[in-house]
């Protein structure tokens, strides 16, 4: 009897296998949490979007887009995106370099129509930009302001506001707006096309990402989806639009879902949505297969 409960206590347990992530699980954890954390930290509102195995797996919006109207919060309801943006520039960069329009390794000042003045013998580069490593000194002025009649020109604003050079590059990590813009500017430059309308036509619409946009002040046809922006719960008066003068750098306007898509496409090699295959890949039938798929599917 003994020796019997010694082998049952000591014979190896079954492998566990992880429990799947469904909508119902995340979808019971966020209705008890966002609701309490919106109101403890004055929120107005907020969407949650997950994504998995090449599908927004869970979009929900939590709170009110609109405090006075208490219009809730829903997936399609866009939201400012602050310094995510960047994402966007970077991808438009790494478009042009896969264009061999653009080196990452070369001097700035050759994709530029006014020059960064040289100093401490090395030049900046896109690479440099990308990696917040350009030896940039930080500034906020003309950063955030809510009258669009103040809004320069790109070009103008980075002639007018070129920071210092304060660290050479590639030596110091030193988070720099500037540097994001001025990256933004290169698209524009190099491509011919408008920042705005460079990210809208190569970026958004390849994705079908239709609630989203870099244009300010925000286009009419976009204004019906767009949350209020509040500094708290606390007065249910809204904040203007805020204009961001480094746009690159911040002035992304996205809904949840259309944030989805955007995950998506980096998640699967560019492509908003994929082509399950159950059969090998070493299979080279059934990989054309898979890349005639996606070559049909929304993708950047």
């Amino acid at each position: 009897m003994m020796l019997a409960l010694l082998l049952a206590l000591t014979a190896p347990l079954p492998p566990r296998t992880a429990p799947q992530m469904t909508s119902a699980d995340l979808g019971a954890f966020f209705d008890g949490i966002m609701p309490f954390a919106l109101h403890r930290n004055g929120i107005a509102g907020s969407v949650i979007v997950i994504v998995r195995d090449g599908r927004i797996l869970y979009a929900k919006g939590y709170g009110y887009s609109n405090l006075a109207r208490r219009t809730p919060v829903l997936p399609d309801t866009m939201f400012r995106i602050g310094s995510i943006s960047k994402l966007f520039t970077w991808t438009a960069v790494a478009q042009l370099v896969q264009e061999r329009k653009l080196n990452l390794d070369a001097d700035v000042n050759q994709y530029l129509d006014f020059t960064i003045p040289p100093k401490y013998g090395r030049p900046i580069t896109l690479r440099d930009l990308m990696t917040h490593t350009p030896g940039f000194e930080e500034t906020i002025r003309d950063l955030l302001f809510n009258d669009p009649k103040q809004l320069y020109p790109l070009r103008e604003y980075l002639v007018k506001r070129m920071p210092g050079r304060i660290f050479p590059p590639r030596q110091i990590i030193a988070y720099s707006n500037y540097g994001a813009s001025l990256a933004g500017y290169i698209v524009q430059r190099v491509s011919g096309e408008p920042f705005e309308r460079y990210i809208a036509e190569h970026i958004l619409a390849p994705l079908g990402m239709h609630l989203a946009t870099f244009e300010q002040p925000l286009p009419k046809r976009f204004q019906p989806f767009m949350s209020n922006g509040y500094q708290s719960t606390a007065n249910d008066a809204p904040v203007p639009f805020e204009i961001v003068e480094p746009a690159p750098a911040g002035a992304g306007s996205v809904s949840g879902t259309d944030m989805g898509r955007f995950m998506l496409a980096y998640l699967n090699g560019g492509n908003y949505e994929r082509r399950h295959d159950s059969a090998s890949q070493n299979d080279r039938a059934d990989v054309d297969a898979a890349d005639s798929a996606r070559a049909r599917h929304p993708r950047f």
